[in-house]
């Protein structure tokens, strides 16, 4: 049974919808459909961008569908769902749709639905194959999912399973958030309905988040959940803050600790926050001074899921996604390209992150060291990357929210 559409309170918005004719074929762009200079990315040898729309507002999750049709969910007051189509086969998006309220940052498309994730609750809009715009009224998945602190939810779908990540409220879970010397909550009370991953049925409308299972705990901010070609789990996270400002650590250790983590979630995973976190110079967890921690000692650590790739501090890994192209060389097929926003909170050392990488995969696993995919060609923040989709002639995609902005990198 459908959910009442107020609870959506914008129902107007989506009934005044006129779709679009369906477009069921996939345009190929041209081939030499790239931007002088790339559009502001770095790139490496034989790879060009185009600038697929700008001027688009905070764009974070996309997703492309089969006709090369995007969809950006949006984060802000405005929010909801923004769909951008290329008519005429030159790379960028001639046709801009936006509907549905509320702020965002997850989306997917799966089984005939498009799935938004709101803060509070997860929507899906029957979605037929070539409509740029929905033909019928959203539904409410699940509702009253945890807000504050770190809000914003990644989603993946797979078959009849919803994977969403809940963020923590706080920063290590201490007894005063980011105060000075303030101990850890011990046991950390915010385990028992945040910071990890919850599963929830796909197809079932009206579900609340206690109707969920935690597939995953001990992950301070996971938003950058993704599967890969095996239907296997994977997520990024955010790492903790302030470990020089409150714990008194030095101000390298403060901006290169503690790494930001790529991680392989299987049911009862535990990754160890707000106790741990990995140090990348040791390779390892350790206790967290909240806990009584010096950066040194592993204790309860050693109990904890280590992740499977790790990377500089602060980076805050926004979105991945696996290749399973053919447009790209075979080095790509199967490995990561993880997008990250940037640090903020490295001072007095310089801010860094800003950047698309790639991590190597074999046989399910990370197989090697990450490599710069996309860096900015200008100013370090001139690109913000916050989404990241493949889309179906092999293409990535890459969005950037803070730029407002939409590439798509191809080979050339």
């Amino acid at each position: 049974m459908r959910n009442p559409v107020h609870l959506l309170t914008g129902s107007l918005a989506v009934a005044a919808l006129v779709c679009m004719a369906p477009l069921t074929h996939y345009p190929t762009p041209s081939p030499t459909a790239c931007d002088g200079g790339n559009a502001g990315l770095t790139l490496p040898s034989g790879f060009c961008a185009v600038l697929v729309g700008e001027s688009l507002g905070p764009v974070r999750h996309i997703v492309v569908a089969p006709n090369g049709d995007i969809f950006a969910a949006l984060q802000g007051r405005n929010g909801g769902i923004l769909a951008l189509r290329d008519t005429n086969n030159d790379g960028r998006a001639d046709v801009k749709k936006h509907f549905g309220p509320g702020s965002g940052s997850g989306i997917a498309l799966a089984g005939g639905y498009l799935y938004f994730a709101m803060d509070d609750r997860i929507v899906r809009y029957p979605w037929a194959a070539g409509q740029l715009t929905p033909a019928g009224e959203p539904e409410v998945i699940v509702q009253g999912l945890p807000t504050g602190g770190h809000g914003a939810k990644g989603i993946a779908v797979k078959g009849g399973m919803l994977y969403t990540s809940i963020g923590s409220r706080t920063n290590s879970c201490q007894q005063s958030d980011r105060a000075n010397h303030s101990p850890g909550i011990d046991p950390c009370t915010e385990l028992a309905t945040r910071a990890g991953i919850w599963r929830f049925a796909s197809d079932r409308a009206g579900q609340s988040a206690a109707d969920g299972h935690r597939v995953a705990t001990g992950l301070r901010n996971p938003m950058a959940v993704a599967l890969d070609s095996a239907g296997t789990l994977f997520a990024g996270m955010h790492g903790r803050d302030q470990l020089g400002e409150n714990w008194g650590f030095t101000e390298q250790d403060n901006a290169e600790q503690p790494a930001e983590e790529l991680v392989r979630v299987q049911d009862g995973d535990d990754f160890g926050w707000p106790y741990c976190y990995y140090d990348p110079a040791a390779k390892r967890l350790v206790l967290a001074p909240d806990y009584g921690g010096d950066g040194k000692e592993v204790g309860r650590c050693s109990a904890k899921k280590a992740p499977e790739a790790a990377f500089p501090g602060h980076w805050a890994p926004m979105a991945v996604a696996f290749y399973n192209g053919s447009q790209f060389p075979a080095s790509y097929l199967g490995g990561a390209f993880v997008a990250f926003h940037g640090s903020w909170n490295r001072a007095p050392l310089p801010q860094a992150g800003y950047r698309v990488v790639f991590v190597p995969f074999s046989g399910g696993r990370a197989s090697g060291s990450s490599t710069d995919f996309v860096t900015p060609s200008g100013e370090p923040t001139s690109i913000r990357p916050s989404g990241l989709a493949v889309g179906p002639d092999g293409s990535l995609y890459l969005s950037a929210d803070t730029n407002g902005k939409i590439w798509r990198i191809s080979r050339q």
